[in-house]
Protein backbone atom coordinates (compact mmCIF):
# COMPACT_ATOMS: atom_id res chain seq x y z
CA UNK A 1 0.00 0.00 0.00
CA UNK A 2 2.91 2.34 0.71
CA UNK A 3 4.08 1.98 -2.89
CA UNK A 4 0.62 2.91 -4.19
CA UNK A 5 0.45 6.03 -2.00
CA UNK A 6 3.96 7.04 -3.06
CA UNK A 7 3.16 6.65 -6.75
CA UNK A 8 -0.19 8.43 -6.34
CA UNK A 9 1.58 11.45 -4.90
CA UNK A 10 4.16 11.50 -7.69
CA UNK A 11 1.49 11.17 -10.36
CA UNK A 12 -0.65 13.87 -8.75
CA UNK A 13 2.33 16.25 -8.60
CA UNK A 14 2.92 15.84 -12.33
CA UNK A 15 -0.77 15.79 -13.20
CA UNK A 16 -1.75 18.98 -11.32
CA UNK A 17 -0.28 21.54 -13.75
CA UNK A 18 -1.37 19.38 -16.68
CA UNK A 19 -4.93 19.30 -15.32
CA UNK A 20 -4.94 23.05 -14.76
CA UNK A 21 -3.69 23.52 -18.32
CA UNK A 22 -6.36 21.19 -19.68
CA UNK A 23 -9.05 22.95 -17.65
CA UNK A 24 -7.86 26.30 -18.97
CA UNK A 25 -8.40 25.06 -22.51
CA UNK A 26 -11.91 23.99 -21.58
CA UNK A 27 -12.51 27.39 -19.98
CA UNK A 28 -11.93 28.91 -23.42
CA UNK A 29 -14.77 26.75 -24.75
CA UNK A 30 -16.96 27.55 -21.77
CA UNK A 31 -16.42 31.31 -22.02
CA UNK A 32 -17.10 31.09 -25.75
CA UNK A 33 -20.33 29.15 -25.10
CA UNK A 34 -21.49 31.58 -22.40
CA UNK A 35 -20.70 34.67 -24.46
CA UNK A 36 -22.07 33.28 -27.72
CA UNK A 37 -25.14 32.01 -25.86
CA UNK A 38 -25.90 35.63 -24.91
CA UNK A 39 -25.99 36.47 -28.62
CA UNK A 40 -28.68 33.84 -29.24
CA UNK A 41 -29.60 30.15 -29.43
CA UNK A 42 -28.88 29.84 -33.17
CA UNK A 43 -25.31 31.27 -32.92
CA UNK A 44 -24.70 28.90 -29.99
CA UNK A 45 -25.92 25.95 -32.07
CA UNK A 46 -23.77 27.10 -35.00
CA UNK A 47 -20.68 27.30 -32.81
CA UNK A 48 -21.49 23.82 -31.46
CA UNK A 49 -21.66 22.42 -34.99
CA UNK A 50 -18.37 24.08 -36.02
CA UNK A 51 -16.65 23.02 -32.81
CA UNK A 52 -17.83 19.45 -33.34
CA UNK A 53 -16.18 19.22 -36.77
CA UNK A 54 -13.02 20.98 -35.59
CA UNK A 55 -12.90 18.72 -32.54
CA UNK A 56 -12.78 15.59 -34.68
CA UNK A 57 -9.75 16.85 -36.61
CA UNK A 58 -8.11 18.24 -33.49
CA UNK A 59 -8.40 14.97 -31.59
CA UNK A 60 -6.97 12.97 -34.48
CA UNK A 61 -4.04 15.39 -34.49
CA UNK A 62 -3.56 14.99 -30.73
CA UNK A 63 -3.46 11.23 -31.20
CA UNK A 64 -0.87 11.45 -33.95
CA UNK A 65 1.29 13.58 -31.62
CA UNK A 66 0.98 11.25 -28.61
CA UNK A 67 4.35 9.58 -29.40
CA UNK A 68 6.12 12.89 -28.68
CA UNK A 69 5.29 12.62 -24.97
CA UNK A 70 5.82 8.85 -24.84
CA UNK A 71 9.19 8.81 -26.62
CA UNK A 72 10.57 11.97 -24.98
CA UNK A 73 9.60 10.63 -21.54
CA UNK A 74 11.24 7.30 -22.30
CA UNK A 75 14.44 9.01 -23.48
CA UNK A 76 14.41 11.26 -20.41
CA UNK A 77 13.97 8.21 -18.16
CA UNK A 78 17.00 6.63 -19.83
CA UNK A 79 18.97 9.89 -19.23
CA UNK A 80 19.42 10.55 -22.95
CA UNK A 81 18.68 14.24 -23.49
CA UNK A 82 20.11 14.13 -26.99
CA UNK A 83 17.56 11.47 -27.90
CA UNK A 84 14.79 13.58 -26.38
CA UNK A 85 15.90 16.49 -28.57
CA UNK A 86 15.76 14.34 -31.70
CA UNK A 87 12.18 13.33 -30.88
CA UNK A 88 11.29 16.99 -30.30
CA UNK A 89 12.59 17.94 -33.75
CA UNK A 90 10.66 15.16 -35.44
CA UNK A 91 7.60 16.06 -33.37
CA UNK A 92 7.67 19.71 -34.44
CA UNK A 93 7.86 18.74 -38.11
CA UNK A 94 5.03 16.25 -37.59
CA UNK A 95 2.95 18.80 -35.66
CA UNK A 96 3.30 21.43 -38.38
CA UNK A 97 2.31 18.90 -41.02
CA UNK A 98 -0.65 17.62 -39.04
CA UNK A 99 -1.87 21.17 -38.35
CA UNK A 100 -1.59 22.20 -41.99
CA UNK A 101 -3.30 19.02 -43.17
CA UNK A 102 -6.08 19.50 -40.64
CA UNK A 103 -6.69 23.08 -41.76
CA UNK A 104 -6.82 22.07 -45.43
CA UNK A 105 -9.20 19.21 -44.68
CA UNK A 106 -11.51 21.44 -42.65
CA UNK A 107 -11.59 24.11 -45.35
CA UNK A 108 -12.39 21.52 -48.00
CA UNK A 109 -15.12 20.12 -45.77
CA UNK A 110 -16.52 23.63 -45.41
CA UNK A 111 -18.14 23.43 -48.85
CA UNK A 112 -20.06 20.31 -47.79
CA UNK A 113 -21.57 21.45 -44.50
CA UNK A 114 -25.08 21.21 -45.93
CA UNK A 115 -24.68 17.44 -46.14
CA UNK A 116 -24.72 17.08 -42.34
CA UNK A 117 -28.46 17.63 -42.10
CA UNK A 118 -28.33 20.76 -39.93
CA UNK A 119 -31.08 23.36 -39.96
CA UNK A 120 -30.95 26.19 -42.48
CA UNK A 121 -30.65 28.83 -39.76
CA UNK A 122 -27.57 27.11 -38.30
CA UNK A 123 -25.92 26.75 -41.72
CA UNK A 124 -26.52 30.44 -42.43
CA UNK A 125 -24.56 31.40 -39.29
CA UNK A 126 -21.75 28.87 -39.25
CA UNK A 127 -19.54 29.40 -42.32
CA UNK A 128 -17.39 32.49 -41.51
CA UNK A 129 -16.82 31.33 -37.91
CA UNK A 130 -15.99 27.81 -39.08
CA UNK A 131 -13.37 28.99 -41.57
CA UNK A 132 -11.55 31.10 -38.99
CA UNK A 133 -11.54 28.30 -36.42
CA UNK A 134 -10.14 25.92 -39.06
CA UNK A 135 -7.02 28.12 -39.28
CA UNK A 136 -6.31 27.60 -35.58
CA UNK A 137 -5.40 23.94 -36.17
CA UNK A 138 -1.83 24.89 -37.16
CA UNK A 139 -0.83 26.85 -34.01
CA UNK A 140 -2.81 24.40 -31.85
CA UNK A 141 -0.88 21.35 -33.10
CA UNK A 142 2.56 22.94 -32.81
CA UNK A 143 1.66 24.17 -29.33
CA UNK A 144 0.75 20.60 -28.35
CA UNK A 145 4.17 19.31 -29.41
CA UNK A 146 6.03 21.91 -27.35
CA UNK A 147 3.73 21.43 -24.41
CA UNK A 148 4.08 17.63 -24.41
CA UNK A 149 7.84 17.97 -24.69
CA UNK A 150 8.07 20.28 -21.67
CA UNK A 151 5.77 18.05 -19.61
CA UNK A 152 7.68 14.90 -20.52
CA UNK A 153 10.91 16.61 -19.46
CA UNK A 154 9.38 17.35 -16.05
CA UNK A 155 8.68 21.07 -16.59
CA UNK A 156 4.88 21.37 -16.90
CA UNK A 157 4.28 24.64 -15.05
CA UNK A 158 5.07 27.30 -17.65
CA UNK A 159 2.83 25.71 -20.31
CA UNK A 160 0.09 25.72 -17.69
CA UNK A 161 0.57 29.44 -17.01
CA UNK A 162 0.55 30.23 -20.73
CA UNK A 163 -2.73 28.38 -21.19
CA UNK A 164 -4.29 30.15 -18.19
CA UNK A 165 -3.29 33.54 -19.58
CA UNK A 166 -4.76 32.43 -22.90
CA UNK A 167 -8.14 32.00 -21.22
CA UNK A 168 -8.13 35.62 -20.11
CA UNK A 169 -6.90 36.86 -23.47
CA UNK A 170 -9.61 34.91 -25.31
CA UNK A 171 -12.34 36.24 -23.00
CA UNK A 172 -11.12 39.81 -23.41
CA UNK A 173 -10.97 39.50 -27.20
CA UNK A 174 -14.45 37.94 -27.19
CA UNK A 175 -15.78 40.94 -25.29
CA UNK A 176 -14.09 43.34 -27.70
CA UNK A 177 -14.91 41.61 -30.97
CA UNK A 178 -18.32 40.04 -30.35
CA UNK A 179 -19.94 43.26 -29.13
CA UNK A 180 -17.65 45.86 -30.71
CA UNK A 181 -16.04 47.47 -27.65
CA UNK A 182 -13.00 49.78 -27.71
CA UNK A 183 -13.86 50.94 -31.23
CA UNK A 184 -13.71 47.45 -32.73
CA UNK A 185 -16.41 46.33 -35.19
CA UNK A 186 -19.31 44.35 -33.72
CA UNK A 187 -18.69 40.93 -35.29
CA UNK A 188 -20.92 38.62 -33.24
CA UNK A 189 -20.10 34.93 -33.72
CA UNK A 190 -17.28 35.74 -36.17
CA UNK A 191 -15.62 37.84 -33.46
CA UNK A 192 -15.40 34.76 -31.24
CA UNK A 193 -13.57 32.97 -34.05
CA UNK A 194 -11.00 35.74 -34.40
CA UNK A 195 -10.51 35.78 -30.62
CA UNK A 196 -9.71 32.06 -30.64
CA UNK A 197 -7.23 32.40 -33.52
CA UNK A 198 -5.38 35.36 -32.00
CA UNK A 199 -5.12 33.79 -28.53
CA UNK A 200 -3.80 30.49 -29.92
CA UNK A 201 -1.15 32.16 -32.07
CA UNK A 202 -0.03 34.31 -29.12
CA UNK A 203 0.18 31.28 -26.82
CA UNK A 204 2.29 29.37 -29.33
CA UNK A 205 4.69 32.29 -29.73
CA UNK A 206 5.30 32.61 -26.01
CA UNK A 207 5.74 28.86 -25.46
CA UNK A 208 8.16 28.55 -28.39
CA UNK A 209 10.36 31.36 -27.10
CA UNK A 210 10.43 29.83 -23.61
CA UNK A 211 11.39 26.34 -24.78
CA UNK A 212 13.89 27.73 -27.28
CA UNK A 213 15.71 29.81 -24.67
CA UNK A 214 15.25 27.94 -21.37
CA UNK A 215 18.63 26.91 -19.94
CA UNK A 216 17.20 23.57 -18.82
CA UNK A 217 16.69 22.60 -22.47
CA UNK A 218 20.09 23.82 -23.69
CA UNK A 219 21.34 20.27 -24.26
CA UNK A 220 18.05 19.16 -25.77
CA UNK A 221 17.05 21.82 -28.27
CA UNK A 222 17.99 20.58 -31.75
CA UNK A 223 21.02 22.22 -33.34
CA UNK A 224 21.51 24.92 -30.73
CA UNK A 225 24.36 26.98 -32.11
CA UNK A 226 24.83 24.69 -35.09
CA UNK A 227 24.83 25.65 -38.75
CA UNK A 228 22.92 22.67 -40.15
CA UNK A 229 19.46 23.18 -41.59
CA UNK A 230 16.34 22.30 -39.61
CA UNK A 231 15.29 19.44 -41.88
CA UNK A 232 18.73 17.88 -42.28
CA UNK A 233 18.99 14.50 -40.59
CA UNK A 234 15.27 13.77 -40.30
CA UNK A 235 14.92 10.00 -40.32
CA UNK A 236 12.10 8.12 -42.01
CA UNK A 237 12.48 5.30 -39.48
CA UNK A 238 11.76 7.67 -36.62
CA UNK A 239 8.60 8.92 -38.28
CA UNK A 240 7.58 5.27 -38.78
CA UNK A 241 8.14 4.62 -35.09
CA UNK A 242 6.03 7.64 -34.21
CA UNK A 243 3.32 6.45 -36.59
CA UNK A 244 3.38 2.98 -34.98
CA UNK A 245 2.23 4.64 -31.74
CA UNK A 246 0.43 7.68 -33.09
CA UNK A 247 -1.84 6.19 -35.74
CA UNK A 248 -3.57 3.68 -33.41
CA UNK A 249 -3.69 6.34 -30.67
CA UNK A 250 -5.33 8.75 -33.12
CA UNK A 251 -7.80 6.05 -34.09
CA UNK A 252 -8.63 5.37 -30.47
CA UNK A 253 -9.24 9.04 -29.70
CA UNK A 254 -11.13 9.52 -32.96
CA UNK A 255 -13.47 6.65 -32.14
CA UNK A 256 -14.35 8.18 -28.78
CA UNK A 257 -14.56 11.86 -29.69
CA UNK A 258 -15.90 11.00 -33.12
CA UNK A 259 -18.74 9.20 -31.40
CA UNK A 260 -19.62 12.35 -29.47
CA UNK A 261 -19.24 14.41 -32.65
CA UNK A 262 -21.50 12.02 -34.57
CA UNK A 263 -23.90 12.19 -31.65
CA UNK A 264 -23.95 15.98 -32.00
CA UNK A 265 -24.82 15.60 -35.67
CA UNK A 266 -27.66 13.22 -34.77
CA UNK A 267 -28.91 15.59 -32.09
CA UNK A 268 -28.75 18.38 -34.68
CA UNK A 269 -31.28 16.43 -36.76
CA UNK A 270 -33.70 16.95 -33.86
CA UNK A 271 -33.46 20.77 -34.09
CA UNK A 272 -31.54 23.81 -32.82
CA UNK A 273 -32.85 23.53 -29.24
CA UNK A 274 -31.62 19.92 -28.70
CA UNK A 275 -28.29 20.82 -30.34
CA UNK A 276 -27.82 23.85 -28.07
CA UNK A 277 -28.70 21.72 -25.03
CA UNK A 278 -26.27 19.05 -26.20
CA UNK A 279 -23.50 21.65 -26.52
CA UNK A 280 -24.11 22.93 -22.97
CA UNK A 281 -24.11 19.44 -21.46
CA UNK A 282 -21.09 18.38 -23.51
CA UNK A 283 -19.20 21.50 -22.44
CA UNK A 284 -19.82 20.67 -18.78
CA UNK A 285 -18.94 16.98 -19.23
CA UNK A 286 -15.83 17.89 -21.22
CA UNK A 287 -14.77 20.22 -18.41
CA UNK A 288 -14.88 17.45 -15.82
CA UNK A 289 -13.20 15.09 -18.30
CA UNK A 290 -10.10 17.30 -18.19
CA UNK A 291 -9.31 16.03 -14.68
CA UNK A 292 -8.95 12.33 -15.54
CA UNK A 293 -7.43 13.35 -18.87
CA UNK A 294 -4.66 15.17 -17.00
CA UNK A 295 -4.13 12.06 -14.88
CA UNK A 296 -4.08 10.00 -18.07
CA UNK A 297 -1.34 12.15 -19.61
CA UNK A 298 0.68 12.07 -16.39
CA UNK A 299 0.37 8.32 -15.91
CA UNK A 300 1.30 7.74 -19.55
CA UNK A 301 4.52 9.72 -19.15
CA UNK A 302 5.34 8.17 -15.77
CA UNK A 303 4.86 4.63 -17.07
CA UNK A 304 6.90 5.40 -20.18
CA UNK A 305 9.66 6.85 -18.02
CA UNK A 306 9.54 3.76 -15.78
CA UNK A 307 9.95 1.55 -18.84
CA UNK A 308 12.95 3.65 -19.92
CA UNK A 309 14.44 3.14 -16.44
CA UNK A 310 13.60 -0.59 -16.57
CA UNK A 311 11.62 -0.13 -13.34
CA UNK A 312 8.97 -2.80 -13.96
CA UNK A 313 7.91 -3.18 -10.34
CA UNK A 314 6.36 0.31 -10.29
CA UNK A 315 4.03 -0.23 -13.27
CA UNK A 316 1.03 -1.57 -11.33
CA UNK A 317 1.26 0.96 -8.46
CA UNK A 318 1.50 3.87 -10.93
CA UNK A 319 -1.45 2.69 -13.03
CA UNK A 320 -3.84 1.57 -10.31
CA UNK A 321 -3.22 4.56 -8.04
CA UNK A 322 -4.15 6.81 -10.97
CA UNK A 323 -7.35 4.81 -11.54
CA UNK A 324 -8.22 5.24 -7.87
CA UNK A 325 -7.69 9.00 -7.97
CA UNK A 326 -9.78 9.28 -11.12
CA UNK A 327 -12.67 7.37 -9.57
CA UNK A 328 -12.68 9.59 -6.47
CA UNK A 329 -12.67 12.85 -8.43
CA UNK A 330 -15.30 11.78 -10.95
CA UNK A 331 -17.64 10.62 -8.18
CA UNK A 332 -17.75 14.22 -6.93
CA UNK A 333 -18.53 15.54 -10.39
CA UNK A 334 -21.25 12.92 -10.84
CA UNK A 335 -22.93 14.11 -7.66
CA UNK A 336 -22.69 17.73 -8.82
CA UNK A 337 -24.31 17.03 -12.19
CA UNK A 338 -27.10 15.01 -10.59
CA UNK A 339 -27.97 17.68 -8.03
CA UNK A 340 -27.45 21.02 -9.79
CA UNK A 341 -27.44 20.20 -13.51
CA UNK A 342 -30.30 22.58 -14.30
CA UNK A 343 -28.63 25.41 -12.44
CA UNK A 344 -25.41 24.86 -14.41
CA UNK A 345 -27.34 24.93 -17.69
CA UNK A 346 -28.97 28.24 -16.76
CA UNK A 347 -25.53 29.83 -16.66
CA UNK A 348 -25.13 29.34 -20.42
CA UNK A 349 -28.40 30.45 -21.96
CA UNK A 350 -31.73 32.04 -21.03
CA UNK A 351 -33.99 29.83 -23.17
CA UNK A 352 -36.03 27.74 -20.65
CA UNK A 353 -36.53 24.90 -23.13
CA UNK A 354 -32.79 24.57 -23.69
CA UNK A 355 -32.11 24.76 -19.94
CA UNK A 356 -34.60 21.99 -19.14
CA UNK A 357 -33.22 19.61 -21.75
CA UNK A 358 -29.60 20.34 -20.85
CA UNK A 359 -30.41 19.54 -17.22
CA UNK A 360 -31.74 16.12 -18.22
CA UNK A 361 -28.64 15.45 -20.32
CA UNK A 362 -26.40 16.39 -17.40
CA UNK A 363 -28.23 13.84 -15.25
CA UNK A 364 -27.24 11.19 -17.80
CA UNK A 365 -23.70 12.60 -17.75
CA UNK A 366 -23.66 12.07 -13.98
CA UNK A 367 -24.18 8.36 -14.56
CA UNK A 368 -21.20 7.92 -16.90
CA UNK A 369 -18.67 10.12 -15.05
CA UNK A 370 -16.95 7.21 -13.30
CA UNK A 371 -16.73 5.21 -16.52
CA UNK A 372 -15.42 8.19 -18.47
CA UNK A 373 -12.61 8.73 -15.99
CA UNK A 374 -11.66 5.05 -15.82
CA UNK A 375 -11.51 4.57 -19.58
CA UNK A 376 -9.31 7.60 -20.28
CA UNK A 377 -6.85 6.74 -17.48
CA UNK A 378 -6.78 3.13 -18.64
CA UNK A 379 -6.05 4.24 -22.20
CA UNK A 380 -3.28 6.57 -21.01
CA UNK A 381 -1.69 3.79 -18.95
CA UNK A 382 -1.68 1.52 -21.98
CA UNK A 383 -0.11 4.25 -24.13
CA UNK A 384 2.67 4.50 -21.56
CA UNK A 385 3.36 0.81 -22.20
CA UNK A 386 3.23 1.51 -25.98
CA UNK A 387 0.14 -0.72 -26.24
CA UNK A 388 -2.27 0.95 -28.66
CA UNK A 389 -3.63 -1.60 -31.14
CA UNK A 390 -5.90 -3.61 -28.83
CA UNK A 391 -7.18 -0.46 -27.04
CA UNK A 392 -8.06 0.93 -30.47
CA UNK A 393 -10.19 -2.14 -31.18
CA UNK A 394 -11.83 -1.84 -27.77
CA UNK A 395 -12.79 1.80 -28.29
CA UNK A 396 -14.05 1.14 -31.82
CA UNK A 397 -16.35 -1.59 -30.54
CA UNK A 398 -17.54 0.41 -27.55
CA UNK A 399 -18.39 3.61 -29.40
CA UNK A 400 -19.15 2.67 -32.99
CA UNK A 401 -20.67 -0.78 -32.55
CA UNK A 402 -22.53 -0.14 -29.28
CA UNK A 403 -22.91 3.59 -28.53
CA UNK A 404 -23.73 5.19 -31.88
CA UNK A 405 -26.15 2.56 -33.23
CA UNK A 406 -27.81 2.53 -29.82
CA UNK A 407 -28.10 6.32 -29.83
CA UNK A 408 -29.65 6.30 -33.29
CA UNK A 409 -32.20 3.64 -32.29
CA UNK A 410 -33.07 5.23 -28.95
CA UNK A 411 -32.84 8.93 -29.79
CA UNK A 412 -33.47 9.43 -33.50
CA UNK A 413 -35.73 6.51 -34.37
CA UNK A 414 -36.94 5.96 -30.82
CA UNK A 415 -38.91 8.22 -28.48
CA UNK A 416 -36.13 9.42 -26.19
CA UNK A 417 -34.53 12.15 -28.31
CA UNK A 418 -31.25 13.64 -27.12
CA UNK A 419 -31.53 11.80 -23.79
CA UNK A 420 -31.57 8.48 -25.65
CA UNK A 421 -28.43 9.44 -27.60
CA UNK A 422 -26.63 10.26 -24.36
CA UNK A 423 -27.78 7.07 -22.64
CA UNK A 424 -26.23 5.02 -25.44
CA UNK A 425 -22.99 6.97 -25.11
CA UNK A 426 -22.94 6.10 -21.40
CA UNK A 427 -23.21 2.41 -22.27
CA UNK A 428 -20.27 2.68 -24.66
CA UNK A 429 -18.13 4.45 -22.07
CA UNK A 430 -18.88 1.73 -19.51
CA UNK A 431 -17.85 -0.99 -21.92
CA UNK A 432 -14.59 0.79 -22.81
CA UNK A 433 -13.73 1.39 -19.14
CA UNK A 434 -14.09 -2.27 -18.17
CA UNK A 435 -12.03 -3.69 -21.02
CA UNK A 436 -9.26 -1.05 -20.96
CA UNK A 437 -8.77 -1.56 -17.21
CA UNK A 438 -8.66 -5.32 -17.76
CA UNK A 439 -6.08 -4.89 -20.53
CA UNK A 440 -3.79 -2.79 -18.33
CA UNK A 441 -4.08 -5.26 -15.46
CA UNK A 442 -3.00 -8.10 -17.72
CA UNK A 443 -0.06 -6.27 -19.35
CA UNK A 444 1.25 -4.82 -16.08
CA UNK A 445 1.24 -8.30 -14.53
CA UNK A 446 3.11 -9.75 -17.51
CA UNK A 447 5.66 -6.91 -17.49
CA UNK A 448 6.33 -7.32 -13.77
CA UNK A 449 6.89 -11.07 -14.08
CA UNK A 450 8.78 -10.82 -17.38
Amino acid sequence: MTAYVKEARATAALALPIIVGQVSQMLIGITDAVMIGRVGTVPLAASAFASTLFGMIFVVGIGLLVPVAVLVARAHGARSDAEAGVWLRHGLVLGAGVGLGGTILLLLLGSQLHRFGQSAEVLAEVSPYYEIVALTAIPAMIFQVLRQFAEAMGKPWLPMVIMLVGVGLNALLNWVLIWGHWGAPELGLVGAGWATLISRVAGLGVLYLWVRNHHGFASVWPYRGAERGWFEGLARERFKRMAHIGVPAAGMLMFEVGAFSAAAVMVGWLGAVPLAAHQIALTCASFTFMFPLGLSIAVSMRLSRAVGQNNRASLRPIGFSALGMSTSVMALFALTFALVGGWLAAGFVEDPEVIALAGRLLFVAAIFQLFDGAQVVGAGALRGLADVKVPTLITFTAYWVVALPGGYLLGVRGPFGAVGVWAALAAGLALAAVFLAWRFTRLARLSATG
